[in-house]
């Protein structure tokens, strides 16, 4: 893709969102990862003579972000300044709406923090040479905790907002009269699970895909661009709405996902034009599927040894120390799955059903290797020691 060309006229906005600053790896912090990636990501503003950044929700990745979480949140947002760029930052449902907005008074000019309900609808006004864009907030909604706000008590229809896809419409409604307020060219940000996501791209762990969570695209519409957050892989629903996608990669199912965020251009009439920016992957994340012998094959080593690595082996009966002997080879392996191929071809029976028809001792030891390994009972090698054991306790026995 070409790099985008500025034009003199318009606003140029980049549109990112979770950030999920303190989220682990598999044990891993991520957080030195992440800082090489916003580092990426403020280059990119300043090379690309960006006007506003936009985050659309789940800055940190808890509701109690540790200390070095907000130090590197202060060091980026103080980056993003620096490069000329006005910042807006909304909350997401990992994040506590009140810890990472206490402080949104006291920011420097230029950067602003949307975590109250009670603002919906409010525009943060920013003109260009064509005159004003609005652009709305609209934090992470949970339904029975707005609904103690005067404004998100009922719908249009007068009845309480149960669902996120209730409080959402309601928020927009509140936009729209806020744009009606003040007319100008309008952006919305926004975090929610919006109706045809593909559901392949990354979802979010707390996501039920019932029609509970479900946001029909169609609130959005009416509006020049829509920045949304909580999907983790890149989106476009429409030619408006869309979603950016996180900047690392947070799980395996991720991991063929691109990382970037949209650069947006929008025009005097409220066109837009959106190109994607690639973000740096620090870390390669590959899953290797095989037997334990081809996972740990030289010609897989020396093109994955530097890679996050999930190993998939499909032996019939589990390896021992596999994780210790994994990283001996791939010093980051972060996961280890045992999916033996033998099962598909077994007869799947309960072990009690295996345990009702077994008469001797060996079958019962048969049965119980078969229930805890997959369906593989004993090999003949295991067949031998197990009458071994077996004949040594009825001497045994016998003696007393």
């Amino acid at each position: 893709m070409s790099d985008p060309v500025r034009s003199v006229d318009g606003m140029r906005i980049l549109h990112t969102s979770d950030w999920h600053i303190g989220r682990g790896f598999h044990g891993h912090s991520t957080l030195e990862a992440l800082a090489e990636v916003l580092d990426a990501l403020i280059a990119q503003v300043r090379e690309n003579d960006v006007d506003v950044v936009v985050v659309a929700g789940d800055v940190f990745d808890s509701a109690t972000p540790a200390a070095d979480a907000y130090t590197l949140l202060t060091d980026v947002l103080v980056g993003l300044s620096e490069t000329g760029a006005q910042v807006i930052v909304t909350s997401g449902n990992h994040d506590s709406a009140a810890r990472l907005g206490f402080q949104a008074r006291l920011l420097r000019e230029g950067i602003r923090v949307v975590t109250n309900a009670r603002t919906v609808g409010e525009p943060i006004t920013i003109a260009d040479a064509d005159g004003p864009v609005r652009f709305f907030g609209v934090p992470y909604l949970e339904p029975a905790i707005v609904r103690r706000h005067a404004a998100f008590a009922a719908g249009a229809d007068g009845r309480p907002l149960r669902t996120q896809a209730q409080t959402v419409a309601r928020a927009m409604e509140l936009v729209r009269a806020g744009l009606a307020e003040h007319p100008g060219r309008s952006v919305v940000i926004a975090h929610c699970f919006a109706a045809g996501v593909d559901a392949t791209t990354g979802l979010e762990r707390e996501i039920r895909q019932g029609g509970i969570d479900m946001v029909p695209v169609s609130v959005f519409d009416g509006f020049d661009y829509v920045a949304l957050g909580h999907i983790h892989g890149r989106q476009a629903l429409t030619d408006r709405v869309r979603y950016a996608g996180a900047p690392l990669h947070y799980s395996f199912g991720e991991q063929h996902k691109p990382r970037g965020s949209w650069l947006v251009d929008l025009d005097a009439a409220g066109a837009v034009e959106a190109t994607w920016l690639e973000l740096p992957v620090p870390r390669r994340l590959v899953t290797l599927t095989g037997t334990f012998a081809e996972i740990l094959s030289a010609d897989l080593v020396a093109a994955h040894a530097e890679d996050w690595v999930c190993a998939v082996y499909t032996d019939d009966l589990p390896q021992t120390e596999p994780m210790r002997r994994l990283r001996e080879k791939y010093p980051f392996c972060a996961l280890v799955q045992h999916e033996p191929l033998v099962t598909t071809a077994r007869e799947e029976r309960s072990y009690s059903e295996r345990l009702r028809s077994a008469v001797t001792d060996e079958e019962r030891i048969d049965a119980f290797l078969a229930h805890v390994r997959a369906g593989a009972g004993a090999s003949p090698r295991e067949q031998e020691l197990i009458r071994e054991v077996l004949d040594d306790r009825a001497l045994a026995e016998a003696l007393v």
